[in-house]
């Protein structure tokens, strides 16, 4: 479909009707390879129709339901601009509890050993590494597709202090131990009706749902993880926010002590950990 020249503002209003306002801003930054602060100062100049059929492209995947992060191929997390793919599951901001909890428990100075496991596009283990500097920081995951752009994210990033490892959650750290892991694996139940809806239609099935109950993850790194802790070390692992209580007793299953659930900003159960005798 052909669309008339207008103006950005003019433009926006229109998508503003099909999704969300910040979504639109977001694609036709995208559309236009400039930053989204740079439509509010030009949001009266007309843009050529070759642009606007472009962002109605993107509006149009949008409304079917492709995420955004996907249409520009760039996720906001923490302090970083990460590419993503639909190899990787999209960063969320709730995901940053995570980071903040294993911070608060790595000594700025610290020279700690650290694992991200499913690391996905590296969000997790690119934040903590450029918190903290002198640890060295260790992510794992299954899919090499996935890695690839976890490995390009720390190189456009410039974070030099992560090494990147093919394999499936604890494989790949065989023999090492380590002061703290983390992980966001796959919680949702396989089956469960979200998974064919919304956003989650785009992402990769095998980072989303994990057995009957959606536990199954958390289950093989809870039983592998004591033999890659040292003494004292944490396991931190983000999860639905029914699953709190399920979790907690799985770590008190293999041994840990100290643990706790943390919340998130939305006050749900999100972070479960546990320290190593």
């Amino acid at each position: 479909m052909t669309v008339p020249t207008t103006t950005i503002d003019g433009l926006l209003r229109q998508a503003a009707g099909r999704i969300d306002r910040v979504d639109a801003e977001w694609l036709l930054a995208h559309a236009l390879a400039q930053p989204r602060s740079w439509l509010f100062a030009h949001a009266g100049e007309p843009l050529p129709a070759a642009v606007a059929e472009r962002f109605d492209g993107l509006v149009a995947r949008r409304v079917a339901g492709e995420p955004v992060a996907y249409l520009t191929g760039i996720q906001g997390f923490w302090s970083l601009a990460l590419e993503v793919s639909p190899a990787t599951l999209v960063p969320r901001p709730e995901t940053e509890r995570l980071v903040e909890l294993a911070l608060a428990r790595i000594p700025p100075g610290a020279a700690a050993r650290i694992a991200d496991l499913g690391t996905g596009s590296g969000a997790i283990a690119l934040a903590i590494a450029k918190e903290r500097p002198r640890a060295t920081v260790v992510a794992t995951d299954a899919s090499a597709a996935a890695l690839q752009v976890a490995r390009r994210n720390g190189v456009r990033s410039r974070i030099a202090n992560v090494e990147f490892r093919e394999g499936d959650w604890l494989a790949p750290l065989a023999g090492e131990r380590f002061d703290l892991i983390a992980s966001n694996p796959p919680y949702i139940a396989e089956g469960d009706p979200h998974l064919g809806e919304g956003d989650l239609r785009f992402e990769p099935a095998a980072a989303l749902s994990s057995g009957a109950d959606g536990l199954d993850a958390q289950r093989a790194i809870i039983g592998g993880a004591p033999a890659h802790l040292h003494p004292g070390g944490w396991l931190l692992l983000e999860h639905g926010w029914d699953q709190g209580a399920a979790v907690r007793a799985l770590l008190a299953g293999a041994g840990f002590v100290d643990i706790e659930t943390a919340r998130d900003l939305e006050d749900r159960e999100r972070v479960s950990l546990g320290r190593t005798m």
